[in-house]
């Protein structure tokens, strides 16, 4: 997790003390949400269907407090007549009344609850709610069907992208900052796409549903409780904007406790050799106190809006009820109304605070798409020529003509380069740090793209090819290996499509990694870990050195590709580079001198000019700066 980095970020909620929590912004919010919904546009039909199921969905379970209200009111009557039936007998025998009038009134039917009529109420309400659900079921699946397939389809065209991007763009971005816009930022669109925006719909339409029921039922009870929502508004606003500095203190302190945490388990053998495990713990310590102080005031904050809000609402419910009862007294509406009127008040603060919590998670959720929209309107590699040239039997000569190369257009790295590379010569690169050694790789595999002059291969501009074809004709054995998760056969295997059996082992042995691989447990069929940790650093060379034996390229490039072995091996190694670079052309960027001697060419390079090049013993007569490099290993 890179520094600053949110950890612990579980689904987003729709609720809760996600309230006053800083929302991510998006630079342009209308010209995104305009691309998003264009973005968007081959599924407008299914978003239609989903609007119109989800209006339905939620007018059904509107209506349901209203029609529950009738069985309440009917209820009520029933119950209302059997007392007054009792009442009336009783005041007849107080009164003395005639004997029979008594007896008229004890022989008239009791009245009863009207059980039919509220019976016909509940398989109405029942149905009602059952089509809701189904109507709600129906619209999920089809929002789920529309996110998914169109976050699929973003997320292959993000990956499609990436394949085209040039590697500068690689070069200046972190692996974490790419992998967040293809995974983080496209989870989060999928599941604002398949939840929140639903839920938006149901809650506007849910919020203009009861207030119309609401007015239906009694225009002076709504305004009493609408009088208590900006009430609630305003309260909700002031504790939010306490608790906001509090959650952006902690968001930045948890980066700290990241980036600290990241560092002593990263180096943690180095913390131990020092003995610094009291500093480290004394500042984790520290920062973690500080996240304690803070999280504890922001969660206060953020957990106090609810009970301030039912407190305003609950005011709200007792004026309602009393000018209810008033009202049902004086017969200007039924009690049942009553009820239900408490019913849409309780479902009216849900759907307001969810709206409030949508409109930060859409914002959030836009700002997530314009990182995504910023990938996609990357600058893209040069196009490969239509009539691209192939060369069929590659010799193997390399000429760089007057190239000129900076990473920055206004900055030159290289001026005025010139090499001539026979077919079958070794061509060293030798060169302090920062040299530009790798850059020449880089150049001569159309990586980057020169600003002046052309390389050419066996007389062929290297622009007019497929980059495709340019670099299958190239072998790599780089000084950072690489290696995937998978068999070991896998691993060698992936420097030749199709590779047989003994292809593969025949390749290791050239490599002398076939008597290691057969003492491990399971030989060629060992899996190798993701981190490639089961395997020493050494061991991991020689498979990509097998895997470039495999490979049989015309063209090798090998970048101090025997520094992580040990002498004897590296002796071996050698001879069997020896074996494989003959009747090839092969560059080797060395830092150990020693290793370059029969080097055929030897380009000395500093500051991203060739400085000297020529033969060992040509180098070495001259006493120039390939001589001090020289020397200086082996002075002693």
């Amino acid at each position: 997790m890179s520094k600053g980095q949110r950890p612990f970020g579980g689904p987003r909620g729709h609720m809760g003390p996600a309230m006053g929590r800083p929302v991510e912004k998006a630079k342009d919010f209308k010209g995104t949400v305009k691309r998003l919904v264009e973005y968007m546009r081959p599924q407008r039909y299914k978003f239609l269907a989903v609007f119109i199921l989800a209006i339905l969905s939620t007018v059904f379970n509107i209506v349901g407090p209203k029609i529950l209200g009738k069985a309440t009111t009917k209820i009520g009557e029933g119950i209302l007549a059997r007392y007054l039936r009792i009442i009336q007998i009783q005041i007849a025998i107080k009164r003395n009344m005639p004997r029979q009038v008594i007896e008229n009134l004890k022989r008239q039917p009791v009245p009863s609850i009207d059980f039919e009529y509220i019976g016909k109420i509940l398989i109405i309400l029942i149905s009602l709610y059952l089509i809701s659900a189904i109507l709600s079921f129906i619209m999920s699946y089809i929002m789920s069907t529309v996110a998914q397939e169109t976050v699929f389809k973003m997320r292959s065209e993000v990956k499609d992208k990436l394949d085209r991007l040039p590697l500068k763009y690689f070069d200046s971005r972190t692996h974490g900052e790419i992998l967040s816009r293809v995974t983080n930022d496209m989870d989060n669109i999928a599941t604002t796409l398949q939840q929140s925006l639903t839920q938006l719909i149901t809650s506007v339409v849910t919020i203009i549903g009861i207030l119309g029921m609401m007015i239906s039922i009694s225009p002076v009870m709504t305004l009493i409780a609408l009088f208590t929502l900006p009430s609630s508004g305003m309260l909700t606003a002031m504790i939010a904007k306490k608790s906001q500095k509090y959650f952006a203190e902690q968001q930045k302190i948890i980066g700290q406790l990241n980036g600290h945490v990241e560092e002593m388990f990263t180096g943690h053998k180095i913390v131990k050799a020092f003995g610094r495990e009291e500093d480290s713990i004394k500042t984790f310590k520290e920062i973690n106190e500080r996240l304690y102080n803070v999280g504890w005031k922001a969660q206060f904050m953020s957990g106090f809006i609810m009970p301030a809000l039912n407190f305003v609402n609950n005011v709200g419910y007792v004026l309602v009820c009393v000018v209810g009862g008033i009202f049902v007294a004086k017969r200007k509406i039924e009690i049942g109304d009553v009820q239900a009127f408490i019913q849409y008040m309780r479902q009216f603060t849900q759907p307001i605070i969810q709206t409030a919590n949508i409109a930060n998670i859409i914002q959030s959720t836009v700002a997530s798409a314009e990182r995504v929209f910023e990938v996609l309107d990357e600058v893209e590699e040069v196009k490969d020529k239509e009539d691209a040239v192939k060369i069929k039997n590659p010799k193997g000569e390399v000429k760089f003509e007057h190239v000129k190369f900076g990473y920055k257009d206004d900055e030159l790295l290289m001026e005025d380069i010139n090499i001539h590379v026979k077919p079958g010569q070794m061509v060293a690169i030798v060169g302090p740090t920062g040299a530009g050694k790798t850059t020449l790789v880089n150049l001569l595999m159309r990586f980057y793209d020169v600003k002046g002059g052309r390389i050419t291969i066996d007389g062929v501009d290297i622009r007019d090819m497929r980059r495709e074809d340019l670099r299958r004709m190239f072998g790599m054995v780089l000084q950072d290996t690489w290696l995937f998760n998978g068999t070991i056969r896998d691993n060698i295997a992936y420097g030749k499509e199709g590779a047989t059996e003994e292809e593969i082992i025949k390749a290791a042995k050239a490599a002398h990694a076939d008597h290691f691989i057969r003492t491990l447990p399971h030989g060629y069929d060992t899996v190798i870990n993701e981190e490639a940790s089961n395997i020493s650093q050494g061991q991991k060379q020689l498979l990509t050195i097998a895997r470039a034996f495999l490979a049989d390229p015309p063209i090798l490039i090998l970048d101090e590709a025997t520094s992580n072995v040990d002498t004897r091996t590296e002796a071996l190694i050698q001879k069997a580079m020896a074996n494989l670079m003959k009747g090839r052309t092969s560059f080797v960027i060395a830092h150990r001198l020693s290793t370059i001697k029969d080097a055929d060419l030897i380009l000395v390079m500093n500051r991203g000019t060739i400085i000297e090049q020529g033969t060992h013993k040509e180098l070495l007569a001259k006493g120039g700066f390939y001589a001090e490099l020289y020397n200086s290993q082996f002075s002693n």
